[in-house]
């Protein structure tokens, strides 16, 4: 929503999306390439039937801390802490790869729901 607090929202994996972890710890997205216009091109170029998306140490580290309960801001807390300066602008480069994310489905934002009797 328009007027959601970005740094607040919850990033939410999608489910249905698989991944695993390197040898050096390192996230590897795995996205299957079984759509009819896969299939026809692989028919005369041979591309392989998963496509793996490597990430870097400060990718992994955020997908990683994307547990469904931690916020964007939250995220950045574990980003600094973990990588410091090498960081900054922290919340701009977050913004935006947490956006990329999002654009090719691969998360969800969910608002926090706040309780207003408390």
């Amino acid at each position: 929503k328009a007027n959601d607090n970005f740094l607040m929202l919850i990033p939410k994996k999608n489910e249905k999306q698989q991944w695993e972890m390197n040898d050096d710890g390192l996230v590897e997205i795995i996205i299957p390439r079984e759509k009819l216009l896969d299939r026809i091109v692989r028919v005369f170029i041979p591309i392989p039937k998963v496509m793996r998306i490597h990430l870097d140490p400060q990718g992994s580290c955020v997908w990683k801390a994307m547990d469904g309960k931690k916020s964007i801001k939250e995220i950045g807390v574990v980003l600094q802490e973990r990588f410091g300066e090498n960081v900054e602008p922290l919340y701009e480069r977050l913004g935006t790869y947490i956006n990329i994310l999002r654009n090719n489905r691969l998360i969800t934002l969910e608002s926090v729901e706040i309780d207003a009797t408390s």
